[in-house]
């Protein structure tokens, strides 16, 4: 049986028992729950659990504009899942076989992108000339431009850049990589959440792409995560982008599973 709210505190007090039995595959409602208790604006924001025998089994998570989060939810729980939504799930991330039955149950999406989700191994840092350094309020309007390219380019951009910079700003959460005094790259870094953080988004402009700039910047922000932070790391990657693939892997990252953002709208 599904149960919602629009409460995160009470959300937070049945789910996130049920979310840190598996921190890694859940890393993503955690983190969004996190930075809901530390006032990341959600309006229209929606919660759910499942039970079973007065059990949780499942959790789910709404902000708009961001999809629906069905990271926790089992297959069976779907389509009750989808009934409790009226049907209105317009963009659903979550496990292949979780998307595979909304798109049973709803038919087939505008549009699929796949992800997969990888954890650091052993980190082997790249030689690559520069160094990394956390963001400063001086690279504010850098910052900005740069997430609103990479939305762009993934043609998933979330909301409004310029007060999920800020807030990531504050809360020590981004990192770039320098050549020549000059930031070639970008790295966010999520706070631990359930013992582990996450990366993303990475950034390298196109004009700086294929010197490694990505890969220095992803290792110092992984590196940054798993020494002053005592956590694990982890990262989503298009598997589209081949590149980006061969990189993560290339600097100690493993896979985990895979997941699909379904589109509708």
């Amino acid at each position: 049986m599904w149960t919602f709210t629009s409460d995160v505190e009470e959300y937070a007090a049945v789910a996130e028992p049920f979310l840190l039995g598996d921190p890694v595959r859940n890393t993503v409602a955690l983190t969004v729950l996190a930075a809901l208790r530390a006032g990341m604006p959600a309006k229209g924001a929606r919660f759910g659990w499942w039970t079973v025998d007065g059990e949780v089994r499942g959790a789910v998570f709404h902000t708009p504009p961001h999809p629906a989060g069905l990271f926790a939810v089992p297959v069976e729980a779907v389509a009750p899942l989808v009934a409790g939504f009226g049907g209105d799930l317009a963009v659903a991330v979550g496990p292949l076989d979780v998307t595979a039955e909304v798109a049973r149950l709803l038919g087939a999406p505008k549009r699929v992108v796949s992800e997969r989700l990888y954890r650091l191994g052993t980190l082997a840092v790249p030689d690559v000339a520069g160094r990394g350094r956390p963001c400063v309020p001086g690279d504010f309007p850098l910052l900005v431009s740069w997430y609103h390219a990479f939305g762009e380019e993934v043609g998933m951009g979330e909301g409004d850049e310029v007060e999920r910079v800020a807030r990531r700003l504050a809360g020590r959460e981004l990192f770039v990589w320098e050549a020549d005094g000059v930031p070639v790259a970008m790295a966010a870094l999520s706070p631990a959440c359930g013992g582990v953080c996450r990366i993303g988004p990475v950034y390298t402009p196109p004009s700086r792409r294929k010197r490694g700039y990505g890969a220095a910047v992803t290792a110092y922000a992984s590196r940054t995560g798993r020494d002053e932070r005592g956590a694990e790391v982890v990262l989503f990657a298009d598997l589209d982008n081949p590149t980006s693939n061969a990189i993560y892997q290339a600097i100690g990252y493993e896979p985990v599973g895979d997941y699909a953002h379904v589109m509708y709208a």
